[in-house]
């Protein structure tokens, strides 16, 4: 998760634009969320009791999966090897079935990209040819496996902010053909510009102001390069952290076309070359940008401008592992709960006041740590979950959720008999919280089931508190909404229930300026626990009713995945 206001970022950080990131601290009033309508059914008689999950066994865990031991748990690594194989052992240890292939790991094919861009993009067209450099105007990275990747005179346009939204009647590619041409979009999506609140969902990002999107949709429409403005605001993130995430090696997932169906260059403008860029076509950013925040916008060419640009690729293949295990159910076994939390860290960087190991402690041991503790408690259980519990560790979150968009994209079990996913990114170890702050509020059904089990600890829901920067796409539990799962992310972190909003504000504030993505992030036998056991014990008890019900939860009408989950359903018919 990035906040907002973030310090110079070092090398990886950069790498978690796709990845974890942490939330803005804030002192901004909290508004509860309103109270659900229908209260989730209770969970099964003689079913274990939350309770079961305490500090003592999430300390047990995290101490293990954040040791220098593990080698800070990144993929391709040593690391990988022990962490992986640290949590295959525990769920057969605990006496937890295996996936369907019969082992505890679904492989997952990766390539590691290591691209050097050319040291400028090469403008031409009207008057004297403008030349943008490297780092300091434009970053470029590709997907595509080839040794070189080129674009040559590719025409430039403007597309807005690069969304094709039916359910919005909005389309910035309407009319323009930009097969071949190089494609200038904003950065997040049209109502976050807050000129007017009743466009897309406001200030509140929704999927199609993600940069991952933008990529995606450029390329069905068959560009061969595209371009995000960036602009600090709107994006949540400084450049210096654009910048030390292009300047990484980058993990992609292997295709069989070898990423063929990508864009050749894809990448970020800053906001100044971007309006150099503007007026050496004879247009105004200021007057395209407030176009493009209305509706109706039409997309234009750049004043006959074309741009060239390459990058040099070393490419390296191997398979990394998600690890899985499963509890089937007593009377619906082909049902799947799923829980779900990203193992992978950075392992061995460069050091840092004589530590280079990046144990990822909080980020995300603490989710390892309660997916564990969930999965004893359910095993401990007197009485067995009627429908199957999955527990699923995923690679390569940081490096852009890749492991669970493998998983989604190849399902072990089937999406249409997945209930739900439960997904922990992130717990604060500072002790128990009052709130309970659910990512992505509004979005399905499954709040309910957090509202009830909120109640029970005298906790209150608590919506998304910055809405704008997107956080419910930056986190494993967005690739299985992606295909229709319903998914919850959800913690306590605003409001400690004995020091208050500001003590919390200030622990996640150091946190984030003392120990995000550094070795420093590390297991202190002085932290309280007992917060992230409360997380844990709220999301066992959201899985038990989930697992005791024959129903499934459902987006709200206006998500963005409700047509995807529709979809999925009528072939369960």
């Amino acid at each position: 998760m990035l906040p907002r206001l973030l310090p110079a970022a070092p090398l990886l950080l950069g790498l978690a634009l796709a990845g974890c990131h942490t939330r803005p601290a804030t002192t901004t009033t909290t508004t509860p969320a309103p109270a659900e309508t229908t209260a989730p059914a209770a969970p099964a008689p003689g079913a274990a009791p939350a309770e079961a999950i305490g500090a003592a066994s999430i300390s047990k865990y995290l101490r293990a999966v954040s040791s220098d031991e593990m080698l800070g748990r990144k993929p391709f690594t040593e690391g990988e090897t022990r962490s992986t194989q640290y949590l295959a052992d525990e769920f057969r240890r605990l006496g937890l079935q295996p996936g369907p292939n019969g082992t505890y790991f679904q492989p997952v094919p990766l390539v590691e990209i290591t691209g050097a861009s050319a040291p400028a993009l090469l403008i031409k067209g009207k008057g004297q040819p403008l030349s943008l450099q490297y780092k300091t105007d434009f970053v470029t990275f590709t997907q595509r496996e080839q040794p070189t990747v080129s674009v040559q005179n590719a025409p430039l346009v403007f597309a807005g902010y690069g969304v094709v939204a039916p359910e919005y009647g909005w389309d910035d590619y309407a009319g323009l053909d930009v097969k071949g041409k190089t494609v200038v979009v904003l950065v997040n999506d049209p109502g976050n510009a807050g000129q007017d609140s009743t466009l897309f969902k406001g200030r509140a990002m929704t999927y199609y102001g993600r940069w991952t999107y933008k990529y995606e949709e450029a390329a069905r429409h068959g560009a061969a390069a595209v371009l995000i403005v960036h602009d600090t605001q709107p994006a949540a993130y400084p450049w210096s952290v654009v910048l030390s995430g292009a300047v990484s090696p980058k993990l992609r997932p292997q295709t069989d076309n070898k990423g063929a169906d990508k864009c050749a260059l894809e990448g970020w403008l800053t906001l100044d070359a971007a309006k150099r860029l503007f007026q050496a076509a004879g247009q105004n950013y200021d007057q395209l940008y407030a176009a493009a925040n209305t509706k109706g916008f039409k997309p234009r060419a750049l004043g006959g401008l074309t741009l060239s640009g390459s990058i040099q690729n070393k490419l390296r293949r191997q398979t990394s592992r998600n690890v899985l295990a499963v509890l089937p159910g007593t009377t619906h076994p082909s049902e799947y709960i799923l829980y779900s939390a990203h193992w992978d860290h950075f392992g061995i960087g460069k050091a840092i006041q004589g530590d280079s190991i990046y144990n990822g402690a909080v980020d995300d041991g603490t989710g390892l740590a309660a997916l564990l503790s969930i999965a004893e408690a359910f095993q401990k259980s007197p009485e067995k979950p009627q429908r199957s519990i999955v527990f699923l560790a995923v690679t390569a979150e940081e490096q852009g959720l890749l492991g669970s968009a493998y998983y989604a994209q190849h399902p072990p079990f089937p999406l249409n008999k997945t209930v739900a996913d439960l997904n922990m990114d992130m717990l604060w170890p500072y002790g128990p919280m009052k709130d309970l702050t659910v990512i992505g509020y509004g979005q399905s059904e499954l709040e309910d089931y957090a509202r009830a089990a909120a109640r029970e600890q005298d906790r209150y829901v608590l919506p998304d508190q910055t809405p704008e920067t997107g956080m419910f796409y930056r986190s494993d539990h967005f690739n299985f909404a992606h295909v229709g799962v319903p998914s919850l992310y959800a913690s306590g972190g605003f409001e400690s229930r004995t020091q208050g909003k500001q003590w919390i504000a200030d622990k996640r504030r150091a946190y984030t300026a003392d120990m995000y993505h550094k070795p420093a992030d590390q297991f202190d036998p002085a932290w309280d626990l007992s917060g992230i056991a409360q997380d844990a014990q709220l999301y066992f008890r959201v899985g038990q009713r989930l697992a005791s019900e024959t129903t499934f939860p459902k987006w709200r009408a206006g998500s963005e995945f409700k047509g995807a989950r529709e979809k999925s359903m009528k072939l369960s018919n």
